[in-house]
C-alpha cells in the first residue's frame, strides 16, 4: 500500500504571523452562516462555489433528468414535468445510493397503488368523496414526511398519488381508473427506473465518493495552511460543519456493495474521521503564527495523502513528520497522522451497542408538531384544489404540485426559503418564457429539446447540489422550468401555459406561506435549547476521549452538532419581529455558539482545558 514520507528536512523557524492579515485573522464577524438572512455576496459565494465534485454530481442529475423527460416522451407520459421533478428531487450522489432511492420508489408506489385503486371506485363520480379522500391522503404524506424516515420521499410520493387523484376529472370515464393508475404508476415508476438504470452506469461507487471527499479535506487543510483568505475560511467552515455525515453514508452505501474489503472499509471510516480533524486542527494553526517550516512540511504529507485517496486508495503506515512542535495544535496533527487510517479496536463491539431507530420517529406519535404540521400542509393543499376548482382554472393546478414541495415546520425557515422560493420560480419561470419564445420556434427534432431541458437541468442542479441553504433555489429553478416548458409531447409554443403555471407557484408558494404562519406558527428559537444541550453533550464526550480515534469521532460529531445549532439561529434571526426571541438572547445564544466552535477545535488539541466545565456551563444556562 502507498504511504506518503513526509520530507523531514528543517526549515528556517520564521513565522507566518507577518504573512496573516487582520481580514485574514477575522475574515467575518460572526461565524458563516448566522447573520439573520443570506447578503446576496454571501448567496453568489454559495451559487459559484466550485465545491469538489459538485459539477460532476450536477451534470449526473441533469442528465438523470433529461433521460427522464426522453423516456416519458417516448412513452407519453401525460404532465411530465412531475416525473422529471422527482428524478431532481430524489437524485443522489452514488450508484448504490441511487439504485436504492429508485427500487424503493417503485415498490411504494405500486403498494400504493393497490389502495388508490379501490379510492378511485369510492370517488369516481362523487366530487365529496375525492375532496375527503385528497385531504386524508396530504395528512397521512405529510405526516409521515415530519415523523418517519421517509422524510425526503413522502413529500415526492404525496404529489405524485395527489396529482394522480386529481387528474382523473380530465379523463373520459370509461377508461378513467386504467388511465388514472397507470399516469400515477408512471410518475414514479419511470424516475425510479432511471435513476436504478442510469445511475448504475454514470454514478461512482460511494467508495470512490468517500476517497474524493477525504481528499478534499486535506487538500482545504493545506490550503489553510498556505495564506488563507477570507473565502478559503469560510470555505472550511462550510466543509468543517458538514461533519461525517455524508461519508459515513458512502462507508454505509460501499458496505451493501459486497465489493469491498472489510478492513479497507474500516480504515477508510477512520480516515473520513480524522480528515475532519486534521481540517480543524489546520483552521485553528491558520489562525495562529506558527513555524513556516512546519507548515510546509505539513503541506507536503498532506499533498501526498490526498494524492492516494483521489485516486481511490488510501495510505498505510503514515510516519510522524518531524516538527518543531511549537504549539499543541501542531503537535497534535503529527500525532494523528499514525493513526490516520487505523480503526480503532472497539469499533465493532461501540457499533453493535448503537441503539437501532425504527421507521417513525420516537416522538412521532406524542409530538403534537406533527400533527400540527401535517393539519397545516392539508390545509394547504385543500385551499389551493378548491381554488382552482372555483375559478375553473385548470392551468394553475401546479399550486397543488407547490404545497407539497414548499411546506417547512418553522416559520424561520418559512421566511428565510421564502425568497430561495419566489427567486427559483421566477428564474426557472423566465427560462422557460424566454426558451418558448426564443429557442422553441427554432427546435424542429427531439434532439434540440433535450439539450435545452439538460441545460436548464444543469442550472437548477447546479444550485441544487451546493450549500443547503441555497439548494432550495435550485429546485425550484427545476419545478418553474418543467412545469412551463413540459406540456404534451415535445417543444411546446404555449405562452398561456407558462402564464398559468407560474401563476399556480406563486399562488402555492403563498397560500403555503400563509398557512403555516398563520396557524400554530413554530418559532425556530424554541428548538434551539435542544440543539444546545446536543452541543454541550458532544463536547462533553470530546473531553472523555481517550485515544487519538475516538477524539477523532467526537470532534465529528461536535461539528454535525454546531451545524444544526447555528442553522437553528439563523433560522431564529430571521423570524417576523413579533415571533423574535429578544435581540440579547440571540446574541449571548450568537456567542456562546462561536465560542463552542472554537472550544471544540481546542479539546482536540488540549482535551484537558481547566476552564471547559465553565464554558459548558454557560451552554447549558442557555439552553435552559
Amino acid at each position: 500500500m502507498a504511504r506518503p514520507v513526509p520530507d523531514a528536512a528543517d526549515t528556517p523557524a520564521t513565522t507566518r504571523s507577518d504573512r496573516i492579515s487582520a481580514d485574514q485573522r477575522c475574515p467575518d464577524q460572526t461565524r458563516p452562516g448566522l447573520s439573520p438572512g443570506l447578503s446576496l455576496r454571501r448567496v453568489w459565494r454559495l451559487v459559484s462555489d466550485p465545491a469538489p465534485g459538485r459539477l460532476g454530481y450536477a451534470i449526473r442529475m441533469a442528465a438523470g433528468c433529461t433521460t427522464t423527460v426522453l423516456v416519458g416522451e417516448i412513452w407519453q407520459v401525460p404532465e411530465l414535468a412531475v416525473p422529471a421533478l422527482v428524478t431532481m428531487a430524489l437524485w443522489q450522489k452514488d450508484r448504490v445510493s441511487n439504485a436504492l432511492v429508485g427500487v424503493g420508489v417503485n415498490i411504494v408506489i405500486l403498494i400504493l397503488l393497490t389502495i388508490i385503486y379501490g379510492l378511485i371506485h369510492l370517488t369516481l363520480d362523487h366530487p365529496m368523496g375525492l375532496v375527503i379522500v385528497t385531504a386524508l391522503l396530504s395528512f397521512a404524506f405529510f405526516f409521515l414526511g415530519s415523523a418517519s424516515k421517509l422524510k425526503p420521499v413522502a413529500y415526492m410520493i404525496g404529489l405524485s398519488t395527489i396529482y394522480g387523484l386529481i387528474a382523473i376529472d380530465d379523463v373520459p370515464v370509461g377508461e378513467v381508473v386504467t388511465r388514472a393508475l397507470l399516469y400515477t404508476d408512471l410518475f414514479l415508476a419511470v424516475p425510479g427506473t432511471v435513476m436504478v438504470v442510469l445511475g448504475l452506469l454514470i454514478c461512482p461507487s460511494p467508495r470512490r465518493v468517500l476517497t474524493n471527499d477525504i481528499a478534499a479535506r486535506l487538500r482545504m487543510a493545506y490550503r489553510l495552511l498556505n495564506n488563507p483568505d477570507g473565502r478559503l475560511r469560510e470555505q472550511a467552515t462550510d466543509m468543517l460543519r458538514e461533519g461525517t455525515t455524508g461519508m459515513m453514508k458512502s462507508v454505509k452505501m460501499a458496505g451493501l456493495e459486497k465489493i469491498w474489503s472489510p478492513h479497507d472499509l474500516a480504515c477508510l471510516k477512520q480516515a473520513a474521521i480524522s480528515s475532519v480533524s486534521i481540517l480543524a486542527l489546520a483552521d485553528a494553526a491558520s489562525r495562529s503564527a506558527i513555524p513556516q517550516g512546519d507548515a510546509a512540511c505539513l503541506t507536503q504529507v498532506f499533498e501526498k495523502m490526498a494524492a492516494i485517496f483521489a485516486d481511490g486508495d488510501y495510505p498505510a503506515d503514515i510516519e510522524r513528520p518531524a516538527l518543531s512542535m511549537s504549539s499543541d495544535t501542531i503537535r497534535e496533527m503529527a500525532n494523528l497522522l499514525p493513526n490516520f487510517t487505523t480503526p480503532p479496536v472497539e469499533s465493532s463491539e461501540t457499533d453493535s451497542e448503537k441503539k437501532k431507530s425504527g421507521f417513525f420517529d420516537e416522538d412521532a406519535f406524542s409530538n403534537p408538531d406533527h400533527v400540527r404540521f401535517a393539519v397545516k400542509g392539508t390545509a394547504a393543499v385543500m385551499l389551493s384544489y378548491l381554488t382552482f376548482k372555483a375559478l375553473d382554472w385548470q392551468g394553475i393546478h401546479t399550486c397543488i404540485i407547490t404545497c407539497f414541495i414548499v411546506a417547512l415546520p418553522t416559520m424561520g425557515e418559512m421566511v428565510s426559503k421564502l425568497t430561495l422560493r419566489i427567486s427559483g420560480a421566477l428564474i426557472g419561470g423566465a427560462f422557460g418564457i424566454a426558451s418558448i419564445i426564443f429557442v422553441m420556434p427554432h427546435l424542429d427534432g427531439i434532439t434540440g429539446f433535450l439539450a435545452l431541458v439538460f441545460v436548464v437541468s444543469l442550472i437548477g442542479a447546479w444550485v441544487k447540489t451546493g450549500d443547503e441553504r441555497i439548494a432550495y433555489a435550485g429546485f425550484q429553478i427545476g419545478l418553474a422550468f418543467y412545469l412551463t416548458d413540459l406540456k404534451g409531447y415535445g417543444p411546446t409554443s404555449d405562452m398561456a401555459t407558462a402564464r398559468d403555471r407560474i401563476v399556480g407557484i406563486m399562488l402555492g408558494n403563498f397560500i403555503t406561506y400563509a398557512m403555516f404562519t398563520s396557524f400554530w406558527p413554530a418559532s425556530a428559537y424554541d428548538g434551539l435549547g435542544d440543539r444546545l444541550r446536543g452541543l454541550k453533550d458532544c463536547l462533553i464526550r470530546q473531553t472523555r476521549a481517550t485515544t487519538p480515534q475516538t477524539r477523532t469521532k467526537a470532534l465529528a460529531e461536535t461539528q454535525s452538532a454546531l451545524l444544526e445549532s447555528e442553522r437553528t439561529l439563523e433560522y431564529a434571526m430571521s423570524e417576523p419581529v413579533h415571533m423574535r426571541a429578544d435581540r440579547r438572547q440571540i446574541e449571548t445564544a450568537r456567542s456562546a455558539i462561536d465560542d463552542a466552535a472554537i472550544l471544540s477545535e481546542e479539546l482536540l488539541a488540549t482535551p484537558g482545558r481547566a476552564d471547559f466545565p465553565e464554558r459548558a456551563a454557560r451552554l447549558e444556562r442557555i439552553a435552559s
